[in-house]
């Protein structure tokens, strides 16, 4: 879209999220266009607390399925509206309800924390959920003489063995995006920008060699931690390994500094579904209304809540 189309779009989109009350919320990960018409951007915790705590009628969640379930859960007197029902997630996908009942009864008395990407059905059977910034705090807040069960993503659970000093049951998913970032990236990235500092996500399949924990020009973060990072820095270059659609943020935050992407093929599909036209539509039409069975959402709402509450 030309500049001008984009502009006449943004100015639709505020219209008609004005004339319907609704609150727009994007993620990091969403297309540029998108972020930019949004009333907040953010990571997955930072977009759950905005949609517990806004006064708006509706939400209209750019991002991916389980984030639009997550805010129906948290405002259930709201109505939480997706521009795209196939907006999925692969990694929440690499466990079921089921998978994980069974697993839990080969581990009685273990304490269940699931990574919020995950599907309502799956929250509704843990004890915590965390996001990549909190989840480090959420380990530690579990007493040490009990068994933690960690789900979904391998990557992010062995850095949290690393840094917590805890042994952890780890299920074996992972985000298609980020187990794509491999160790063999960072490396060549290393040995072409010496003056780089790196930004690495925790889910990527890099985090957990030994070389992303021995040099000081590597940190491991959240997105919202990359944003933060990245703005009170005094550095002026960056390398981040993450899903591409950070760097739009990255750029605005932060527009005199340098940063690269150490994978330009990091592009979630599913995040990219929802596009301005899309998110229009979701506005005028009022679609797709997400919705969790009520039992569903009561159960979950406990996990979701101690994982806010989390610093």
């Amino acid at each position: 879209m030309t500049t001008a189309e984009i502009a006449t779009l943004h100015e639709e989109v505020r219209a008609l999220a004005a004339e319907r009350d609704a609150v727009i919320l994007a993620h990091n990960y969403q297309v540029p266009e998108v972020q930019d018409v949004a009333d907040f951007v953010g990571d997955s915790l930072g977009l759950s607390r905005e949609a517990a705590a806004t006064d708006a009628q509706a939400i209209v969640f750019c991002g991916v399925h389980f984030m639009a379930e997550t805010a129906s859960i948290l405002a259930p007197d709201k109505t939480v509206l997706i521009p795209d029902l196939d907006a999925g997630c692969s990694l929440a996908a690499s466990i079921t309800a089921d998978q994980l009942r069974a697993w839990k009864a080969e581990h009685p008395g273990g304490v269940v924390v699931s990574y919020v990407n995950t599907t309502a059905e799956v929250k509704a059977e843990s004890d915590y959920c965390c996001t990549s910034g909190n989840a480090k705090a959420v380990i530690e807040a579990i007493p040490e003489d009990r068994e933690i069960l960690f789900l979904p993503d391998l990557f992010l659970g062995v850095w949290l063995e690393r840094t917590t000093g805890r042994k952890l049951k780890i299920w074996m998913g992972e985000c298609h995006v980020h187990a794509g970032i491999r160790p063999a990236d960072i490396e060549r990235w290393q040995d072409e920008a010496p003056d780089a500092e790196l930004l690495v996500h925790p889910e990527c399949g890099c985090a957990s060699q030994c070389m992303a924990f021995g040099n000081e020009r590597t940190h491991i973060l959240s997105t919202e931690g990359m944003i933060n990072f990245a703005k009170s820095s005094p550095k002026k270059r960056f390398l981040v390994a993450t899903e591409t659609g950070i760097l739009h943020r990255l750029n605005k935050e932060a527009p005199e500094k340098r940063f690269e992407a150490i994978s330009e093929k990091a592009i979630c599909k599913y995040m990219k579904m929802i596009t301005l036209e899309k998110l229009r539509d979701s506005l005028r039409d009022w679609k797709h209304v997400v919705t969790v069975e009520p039992e569903i959402a009561a159960r979950a709402r406990g996990a979701i809540d101690r994982m806010v509450a989390i610093a």
